[in-house]
């Protein structure tokens, strides 16, 4: 189950925290899409993280609702792998042939990944010259558990698909959110219900991708507690009023203030991290996507916090879809990033 390299003719499905997302795209042109089918089904999160045969035999019955939605037909299909089953780093190697480098990594990479060599499942791909030391090159460096990649095959097979790749959920958002032809550096921040993926890119390519334990439900509970509410209440007060400072008072936002401090702190960090190690590339935007798409007022804050200008990123700004089916995707377009960009990926 190759990592980053993808085959065939192909759905793909992302397996997300509180819906299951399935998409099948047909290539127009150069970086145009034609959006064939489209399936999605609201999940509870208790089943997306229970280890339990019930619920996992109700995940199974979910993915196969969508799928039967959408009317898809394909068997091979490309999965997600979310952020927190994932390992993603760029590193540098010495500049040499594409067959040096294929003898080379296979020694290389135990140094870089968080497990031993023998329970992780790895891919890589060239990147390029390295952009701070002509003599090197840089390579994008993928892993996950075996018994993870393994579990989720197993499972994903016993629907009667044949899984021909998987891939981490950050670098799809790529594909789906950076619009084409963009050449300098751009900060995507996709955030989650748990968590926060951030990718910056270069040249089109990913340079530095990590994850931040800060997503919307982190953000409900603070109001939770500050404000005195129920959860239900505090995602409406959140998704409805955000961080605009002169509704309720602005007690929603004094309400997450202080996570939203440490989530600055850390865009700033990987931003400095990101410029230390390409001090000539200025990172000239940020793409805001998930929740951080919709919270009102959110790139605002993040501007002002960065100093670098933000807005929001399409995931569809490649793919032409039909009227009735964007009235009918409206409310859940923004959630799309991940599963799009696994549809776009190329055949290879």
């Amino acid at each position: 189950m190759a990592l980053l390299k993808g085959l065939g003719d192909f759905f793909a499905l992302d397996i997300g925290t509180t819906a299951v997302r399935v998409v099948q795209l047909s290539e127009s042109g150069p970086d145009i899409w034609n959006l064939e089918h489209y399936g999605y089904a609201p999940v509870d999160e208790k089943v997306t993280s229970s280890n339990s045969a019930d619920d996992i035999r109700r995940l199974g019955e979910i993915i196969m609702t969508a799928v039967g939605q959408s009317g898809i037909k394909k068997k091979n299909v490309i999965i997600g792998l979310p952020s927190n089953k994932t390992f993603t780093t760029v590193i540098d190697v010495p500049t040499m042939s594409m067959a040096e480098l294929k003898g080379t990594m296979k020694y290389q990479i135990e140094q870089y990944i968080p497990m031993s060599i023998e329970d992780a499942k790895v891919d890589w791909a060239l990147l390029g010259q390295s952009l701070h030391d002509h003599k090197q090159q840089e390579v994008l460096l993928a892993s996950t558990a075996n018994s993870y990649a393994e579990e989720r095959l197993e499972f994903v097979e016993g629907l009667g698909f044949n899984v021909i790749a998987a891939e981490p959920d950050p670098i799809a958002i790529i594909r789906a959110l950076l619009p084409t032809g963009v050449q300098d550096a751009r900060l995507i921040i996709d955030m989650g219900e748990r968590s926060t993926d951030l990718a910056i890119t270069y040249g089109g390519t990913p340079r530095l991708v990590r994850t931040i334990p800060t997503g919307l439900k982190t953000l409900i509970k603070a109001a939770v507690q500050n404000l005195n509410v129920q959860e239900d209440q505090a995602r409406q007060f959140i998704l409805k009023f955000g961080l605009t400072p002169d509704r309720l008072d602005g007690q929603v936002y004094r309400s997450i203030e202080s996570i939203l401090d440490n989530f600055s702190t850390e865009l700033i960090k990987s931003v400095k991290f990101f410029q230390t190690r390409y001090p000539n590339v200025v990172v000239g935007g940020i793409l805001l996507s998930g929740f951080s798409a919709v919270v009102p007022q959110f790139g605002a804050y993040v501007t002002a916090k960065t100093t670098i200008a933000s807005s929001v990123a399409n995931p569809w700004q490649k793919v032409h879809v039909a009227q009735t089916d964007q009235q009918q995707l409206g409310p859940i377009a923004f959630e799309f990033a991940t599963v799009i960009g696994l549809a776009q990926r190329k055949s290879s």
